[in-house]
């Protein structure tokens, strides 16, 4: 048989498989909408309206997906391409809308992208504090906020919002961040005269700029969003902003990958109203402000040693209530209705004046 035969004989096999795909598909997104009908007869009966996302759900499934993959296929391109089945099969029973920090090109979307999948409704906000308020006020479903990068640290103003906010963090989001230089068409290098990005992105980029850039100003804006949309639209100004931005703004990549860290990577929170069941695989997140006495963090800590909690993440922020006083954002592995956590909870009222859960959510899938 010649190569041109062969194709072919592949080729047939890829479309009868496809269209196998096809019809699969079709009929789990059939089994959503029975699952929808479903909840929203039941709903009749009870006075709260059904819930059709369910992130605990998601996230076991998308494990399970990964533990069973066999292959050639890498896992997590696997849960990505069934993030995406969900998402649409979800926007039949009930589209959700998603609040995150824009404009349009953030990093931030492209976390809610993957998170939510294409078939969300996104909806662009100009500050952390107004995502908030848009799922606070339920303008949106859900809002995704930046809390953490790997080289730069925890995001204050997060961390700040969460001192005022009833929301409950119902999931999280790690995203490789992989920094462009980015300018509109036909700009060289030896054209620019200043360069935009997010705070944190200049403080990540440093080396690269230092090096190659010595002499070049920079300049801290709200999002690398809005870095980009300048640089597309005025003359000799070029930004640090990710893959999403150049086709959005239509822009050249003078750079590619700048980033000081190959490893670098930013976690983000999903914001939501409903308290999230065990998944399995949780974690919990709290804000603790301790007495102002010596061994006072000592005792907020040793409950979760005493019980073989592991802690993922411990930081502080000003209480702004009294000068000098701390407020400490905790991250633990597992969830707030294991029995252990109701005695860690419990101990650590003891040694606190302030102890306010912010949630138990699934720990990134993907």
């Amino acid at each position: 048989m010649n190569p041109d035969e062969q194709l072919s004989k592949i080729r047939e096999r890829i479309d009868a498989i496809d269209s196998q795909l096809l019809e699969l598909i079709s009929e789990r997104a059939r089994c959503a909408q029975e699952v929808a009908q479903v909840k929203l007869n039941a709903s009749q009966f009870v006075e709260a309206p059904p819930v059709f996302y369910r992130p605990e759900r998601e996230a076991q499934v998308l494990r399970a997906i990964q533990e069973r993959n066999p292959g050639p296929l890498a896992a997590e391109h696997i849960a990505s391409v069934f993030r995406e089945i969900m998402s649409s099969c979800l926007a039949l029973e009930q589209p959700l809308s998603v609040a995150f920090l824009g404009p349009e090109g953030t990093y931030s979307q492209a976390a809610s992208l993957k998170h939510f999948g294409q078939s969300a409704i996104p909806s662009s906000q100009a500050s952390i504090h107004k995502v908030f308020r848009q799922v606070e006020e339920r303008i949106c479903d859900y809002g995704v906020v930046p809390v953490e990068n790997s080289t730069e640290g925890m995001v204050g103003q997060t961390l700040d919002c969460f001192l005022e906010s009833p929301l409950q963090i119902t999931g999280e989001i790690e995203l490789p961040v992989v920094h462009h230089l980015l300018a509109g068409q036909g700009t060289e290098q030896s054209d620019i005269r200043m360069i935009l990005g997010h705070e944190q992105a200049l403080g990540q980029c440093r080396q690269w700029l230092d090096s190659h850039l010595p002499d070049v100003p920079r300049e801290a804006v709200a999002s690398n969003g809005e870095a980009a949309r300048r640089a597309g639209v005025e003359t000799g100004v070029a930004a640090i902003a990710g893959e999403l931005a150049v086709s959005l703004h239509k822009l050249d990549t003078l750079a590619s990958a700048i980033q000081d860290s190959s490893t670098n990577t930013t976690r983000f929170l999903v914001l939501g109203k409903e308290t999230v069941p065990p998944s399995g695989h949780d974690k919990t997140s709290l804000l603790v402000s301790a007495r102002n006495r010596p061994g006072a963090l000592l005792g907020l800590l040793r409950p979760f040693e005493e019980n073989g909690i592991s802690l993922t993440r411990i930081d502080s922020r000003p209480s702004k209530t009294e000068k000098w006083t701390y407020v400490f954002y905790i991250e633990c592995e597992g969830h707030l209705a294991d029995d252990v956590m109701g005695e860690v909870m419990g101990q650590i009222e003891e040694h606190s004046i302030m102890l306010k859960r912010l949630g138990s959510y699934p720990r990134a899938p993907i």
